[in-house]
């Protein structure tokens, strides 16, 4: 099955209060996924909308198609830059956590990268900003234990 995924992170500041929104769509079903935190980064977000996107499908092996306005993620997966940092233990690299996270579900499913332009009438990208903000505005946050406790790198 052909399965798209449309991610968004923000914060309010960088570090700051910040949350993810992601859209899941295969056929006649959607879902909508959004959660905040009370410190992290834009970054974070990005990486996190991707990685609890990924991790929502039930089926390994799907065909995944991943629309995001971050190219932070999308060149670190295509540009093949964080399979570098794996063998280079990650030195000097920011979200080691959230990376090696990814990198435990990224092989699980056939995954391609889209990037869109953020903020460009995308009424999906939009929907994932209003997510994403609407979570990292509101009264429940998270604590993002790899960026406060020092294990984000």
């Amino acid at each position: 099955m052909h399965i798209e995924l449309y991610t968004d992170g923000s914060s309010r500041g960088n570090p700051g209060p910040g949350g993810y929104g992601l859209i899941l769509r295969a056929g006649p079903h959607y879902k909508e996924l959004s959660c905040g935190y009370r410190l992290t980064t834009n970054n974070r977000m990005e990486l996190l909308s991707v990685i609890v996107g990924l991790e929502s499908l039930k089926n390994p092996g799907s065909e995944i198609v991943v629309y995001s306005d971050s190219k932070y993620v999308i060149d670190s997966v295509t540009k093949g830059w964080v399979f570098g940092w794996v063998k280079k233990g990650f030195a000097g690299k920011k979200n080691k956590d959230l990376w090696q996270r990814f990198l435990r579900i990224y092989p699980k499913h056939k995954v391609t990268f889209q990037w869109v332009k953020g903020h460009n009438d995308h009424p999906e990208n939009e929907r994932c900003d209003v997510l994403a903000v609407g979570a990292a505005t509101g009264k429940v946050l998270l604590v993002d234990e790899g960026y406060e406790n020092g294990l984000a790198g």
